[in-house]
């Protein structure tokens, strides 16, 4: 089944899909979340094989009733890592029964004739992307619905991978420049969108509507396409993943408030999104002096704050040891499950 990334997506021997997080896992299981799992009334899918989306919004909340769903039906895909210690969804190595990769999956639409309108849409999107960003379209792929053709064509969203770093900024900065430019074929939600859009979040989230409209400018990867939906979600390439399951272990120590400096961001695209701070002031929670980065699991806060920009973060405070050579800090994680959907990163606007 080779290496599993953030993005691929999983099939069980119960049908259930699980889309896989982050790059790094236990040695027989692979950490994900369920996402939709057979229903004869589902909207996804086609004939008799269908399917519901048991994830509707990616919140702490709705993946925690994805947690009870399975306790109570099928236990097996929950897992406590004594590393994170924390318990987590993870399917075994022995009920998967397929592997989907975005990569191939986009690599084999753009050879098919036959496509339905979706998966001509999304190759022209493709297309455009590669040719716009200079990125060859082999670091490209196609997650969600699309890839395990289960979409509908009438309002399934264009939901893309890209991989590696270089490749992920190309494409930023490249539709970043579209997104000004009245005659381009990629377009930001138009004003009343975006208004429904920062109210969602700010019903889901805690933030204000005005909070959510600063998330929202940052939002480069995320938009509309001839009319649909999109969203692109960097994915580090197999050289750029540093850390293995289990080199560290994180201890929680509690929640916590701060206000901190960001002095690197550069795996501020990836999921999780990870911020190095300075200059770093507890507002409330225990009294550590080496808080060194925060790391955010919730892809709202992906791509959002720059070098020297100050930022509000709410999160659990964990102690983190590596386990060779015991040296040890300090993070804010945010996107807990005992955060229950009330953590955050603000940015500090003067």
């Amino acid at each position: 089944m080779g290496l599993f990334r953030d993005r691929d997506f999983l099939q069980t021997t119960e049908g259930f899909f699980f889309c896989i997080v982050g790059p790094s896992h236990p040695q027989d299981r692979v950490i994900s979340y369920l996402k939709y799992v057979p229903s004869r009334f589902g909207v996804w899918g086609k004939g008799e094989k269908r399917f519901r989306r048991v994830m509707s919004a990616y919140t702490i909340p709705n993946l925690l009733e994805t947690f009870s769903f399975l306790e109570e039906n099928h236990p097996h895909y929950l897992f406590h890592s004594p590393f994170y210690n924390i318990t987590l969804t993870a399917v075994p190595k022995k009920h998967i029964s397929k592997h989907y990769k975005p990569e191939h999956k986009l690599a084999k639409l753009v050879k098919t004739l036959r496509l339905d309108p979706l998966q001509r849409k999304l190759t022209r999107f493709a297309g455009f992307l590669a040719e716009t960003s200079k990125v060859s379209i082999e670091f490209l792929g196609v997650t969600g619905s699309l890839l395990l053709d289960i979409h509908q064509p009438a309002f399934s969203d264009l939901d893309l991978t890209v991989y590696g770093l270089s490749n992920s900024l190309a494409l930023k900065n490249s539709l970043s420049e579209k997104y000004v430019s009245s005659c381009s074929a990629v377009k930001h939600l138009e004003k009343k969108a975006v208004k429904a859009w920062c109210a969602r979040k700010a019903r889901r989230y805690p933030l204000t509507p005005d909070e959510a409209f600063q998330i929202y400018k940052r939002k480069w990867n995320q938009g509309v396409f001839e009319g649909t939906s999109f969203s692109i979600h960097p994915v580090k390439s197999e050289q750029e993943v540093t850390e293995e399951y289990g080199a560290s272990t994180y201890h929680p120590i509690g929640h916590a408030t701060i206000r901190a400096v960001v002095d690197d961001n550069t795996e501020y695209l990836f999921l999780p999104a990870v911020y190095r701070v300075k200059d770093v002031q507890i507002v409330e929670g225990p009294e550590v002096a080496d808080i060194v980065e925060v790391v955010s699991y919730e892809s709202l806060y992906d791509s959002m704050a720059e070098v020297e920009e100050s930022i509000f973060v709410r999160g659990k405070l964990e102690r983190v040891v590596d386990n060779k050579t015991g040296r040890e800090h300090h993070r804010v994680l945010v996107g807990s499950a005992e955060g229950k959907g009330e953590e955050y990163i603000k940015l500090v606007v003067d």
